[in-house]
């Protein structure tokens, strides 16, 4: 028997289906999330960033109201050339070009970034999106 039945022998001879759990964790805040990226998209160009601010303050206030959820939080930055860049606590980040473009983003691998020290703490100074390796979100 292969190591890969052998599993699912004892998976399925020891639990009780009805107890079995994903260890995927979603949230409340995913939805959200999906509904503000189209609006931001069916929005006009200009007024993307400001929208999408809006709405993404939105929902860390929604979340922060049920801390019995998965923490959902956002930090805001400011691209050096102009762009909106809002990262995740789970390594992506959208960014909002400076003609209102919206693109998905991996929060380290995506940008030129520099940093500074503070007190004995390490901040993002700078951020330079690298719009060559994102994925740039497009209206359905």
């Amino acid at each position: 028997m292969s190591a890969t039945d052998e599993f699912k022998s004892a998976v399925s001879s020891s639990a009780d289906p009805e107890q079995l759990q994903s260890g995927v964790l979603t949230s409340a805040a995913d939805p959200l999330l999906a509904d503000a990226i189209a609006r931001t998209l069916r929005a006009p160009a200009a007024e993307r960033a400001q929208i999408f601010t809006g709405l993404i303050h939105a929902i860390e206030a929604f979340m922060a109201a049920r801390p019995q959820e998965r923490p959902w939080t956002c930090k805001v930055y400011r691209g050096t050339d102009g762009s909106s860049i809002f990262r995740g606590g789970v390594g992506h980040s959208l960014v909002v070009d400076p003609v209102g473009h919206l693109w998905r983003a991996r929060s380290h691998e995506d940008f030129e970034t520099t940093y500074v020290f503070v007190g004995n703490g390490c901040e993002i100074d700078t951020l330079t999106p690298l719009y060559s390796q994102m994925r740039e979100y497009r209206p359905r």
